[in-house]
């Protein structure tokens, strides 16, 4: 139940790998000259283009990175240092995933501004308030396509739109968007959507791990993090790796073209599980909206429980799933995306995301709804927290 920290390999996807880390001829450095140079360099060209073809856009806007992080840093390192002789301001929203938020703050201090957009209850960007924050000197706006957490799906295509009257014909601000979340559920073509930039990451969609990918309009300018030679059309350094590029573009293809069948799949387990939980845990608080949301995701806070607690508690039962809050320590806080939207500070450490994918059946969905209470009802006859909530 922890799809969105990371999936599984999809057999057809690892099928679509294997001559690459079994063949010995296609295992050169594609950047070599020589014949086996060349056969790694077409299934490098190979996966790129497919990438390409089902994203709908050019093969030569395409980077290949080791992970959707490093894409992200990509994204706000190498625009903010491209561009930063036309302004030093980015936007970003309050929830973005931490690759994002840290490359910030570390942009922050190299004398870039930055403002975060707010979110409502229902975890989702408001496009007026976001379009409000822009300046002379805004040169990026980053907003995720369909947060980690709580599965808001942002409105992304209306963002772009405005900025087209915004920019009146100029190129800033650019915007970016990170959609590792959002592939496998619905469509991502990144013209479509209006955005400059997009993060995606095979790890998310049933690839092989350690490789993501950096889809960047052409024209725009970017400034490479990682130096060296003359890699993925000199913005990435260091040689690819074949084999997870070939799998990555399988998965990909995959998920895209599956996302519809996919997507009601999952709106009808998610709802068993939801309708299961409110009928069988009192104090029960869902914190994925009902409006604009991934069916994949679900976050729910246990009012008198500790989420960290919990997450134990139920590994021990056999249910892996993942919590927003760090730890039970009176120091550290909770998620930063629940408090952004008003939730209260103790349901979000009380807090839980149950993540579902390709794999996840109806079995799974019921063996949660049975187990859960237990877990809670263990934790709340220890938890400190519980006090409160019994008391009311």
């Amino acid at each position: 139940m922890d799809y969105a920290a990371t999936t599984p390999l999809d057999p057809r996807v690892f099928e679509s790998m294997v001559p690459y880390m079994t063949d010995a001829t296609l295992q050169g450095n594609p950047s070599s000259m020589h014949a086996f140079g060349r056969l790694s360099k077409h299934g490098l060209d190979t996966a790129r283009n497919s990438i390409a073809k089902t994203l709908n856009v050019n093969g030569q806007e395409i980077i290949f990175t080791g992970s959707g992080t490093e894409s992200d840093n990509l994204a706000l390192f190498g625009i903010a240092r491209a561009y930063k002789d036309k302004g030093k301001h980015i936007i970003i929203s309050q929830i973005e995933h931490k690759a994002i938020v840290e490359s910030a703050k570390v942009l922050e201090r190299e004398g870039f501004s930055i403002s975060y957009a707010s979110v409502d209850k229902n975890g989702v960007v408001d496009v007026e308030k976001l379009i409000s924050l822009i300046r002379p000197d805004t040169i990026l706006i980053s907003v995720m396509y369909i947060n980690n957490e709580v599965g808001s799906i942002q409105p992304i295509k209306a963002i772009a739109d405005a900025l087209i009257k915004i920019r009146d014909g100029k190129e800033l601000p650019l915007l970016h968007t990170d959609a590792c979340q959002a592939a496998s559920v619905i469509s991502i073509d990144p013209n479509m959507l209006g955005v400059d930039l997009m993060t995606l990451n095979s790890g998310k969609i049933y690839g092989p791990k350690g490789i993501g990918c950096l889809w960047l309009r052409h024209g725009v300018r970017i400034t490479p993090v990682i130096v060296g030679g003359d890699q993925e059309l000199g913005f990435r350094a260091g040689t690819e790796n074949i084999s997870l590029a070939i799998g990555f573009a399988k998965a990909l293809e995959l998920a895209q073209n599956d996302y519809e069948n996919e997507n009601l799949r999952l709106k009808n387990f998610h709802k068993i599980l939801k309708d299961g939980l409110k009928e069988k845990i009192t104090g029960t608080h869902f914190n994925t909206s009902e409006k604009t949301f991934s069916p994949s995701v679900l976050n729910v806070s246990f009012a008198g429980t500790e989420g960290e607690s919990l997450l134990l508690d139920l590994d021990h039962r056999g249910i892996c799933c993942s919590t927003g809050s760090a730890c039970a320590a009176t120091d550290l806080k909770p998620s930063y995306v629940l408090l952004a939207m008003g939730v209260p500070e103790e349901l979000a450490h009380a807090s839980l995301r149950f993540s579902l994918g390709r794999f996840t059946t109806i079995d799974d969905i019921e063996q949660v709804i049975k187990i859960l209470p237990l877990s809670v009802n263990r934790i709340r006859s220890i938890c400190p927290q519980a006090v409160d909530y019994l008391n009311k």
